[in-house]
């Protein structure tokens, strides 16, 4: 853990940071081994975060200069149980020089901080079963939901289920 005095920052993410952040998804796809998978541009992640109606929010990790060095990317979730939104983290990264100074707990504190301050009951994210960030999740006192089974529809499966979507009524006008 990094002193109070070398601790990076966290804040929201800015338009000028999106770059660095781009830069550490394709990353992140490296070290999850799906590089090719990875199609994100600044463009796209610009007008997610800072479009008219951004549903998608996020926050860097900066380091004395100013520079990216870790980002937790998060949109919004309900629980219909609880009645009460929660955070669902997307994207969780550090770079490798600055993992192990604390700046993985200082994103996650500030998501957690969030959902407090609001009202929110929950910090959901996935995690790729080999991470040894495990460890680290475990002593922060997150617990895997290995009860649930994520499911996935995405490509052919998607567009055939939307062919069989029923259109919406017209109603006439008054």
């Amino acid at each position: 853990m990094t002193t109070p005095a070398t601790a990076p920052t966290i804040r929201p993410v800015r338009p000028e940071d999106v770059p660095a952040v781009v830069a550490m998804v394709h990353e992140l796809a490296d070290y999850e081994r799906a590089p090719e998978q990875c199609h994100l541009t600044a463009e796209q992640l610009h007008a997610a975060l800072f479009g008219s109606a951004p549903a998608l929010f996020g926050h860097v990790a900066v380091d004395a200069s100013d520079e990216p060095v870790g980002f937790a990317l998060w949109f919004l979730n309900f629980s219909t149980w609880a009645g009460v939104h929660g955070i669902y983290l997307e994207d969780l990264y550090v770079r490798p020089d600055a993992r192990g100074t604390g700046v993985g707990r200082l994103l996650l504190a500030a998501l957690a901080a969030i959902c407090v301050e609001r009202g929110y009951q929950r910090l959901e994210w996935w995690m790729i079963n080999w991470n040894p960030a495990a460890r680290f999740y475990a002593a922060i006192g997150a617990r895997a939901m290995d009860e649930w089974t994520p499911y996935r529809l995405a490509g052919a499966a998607l567009r055939d289920l939307a062919a069989r979507a029923t259109p919406a009524p017209t109603h006439p006008a008054a």
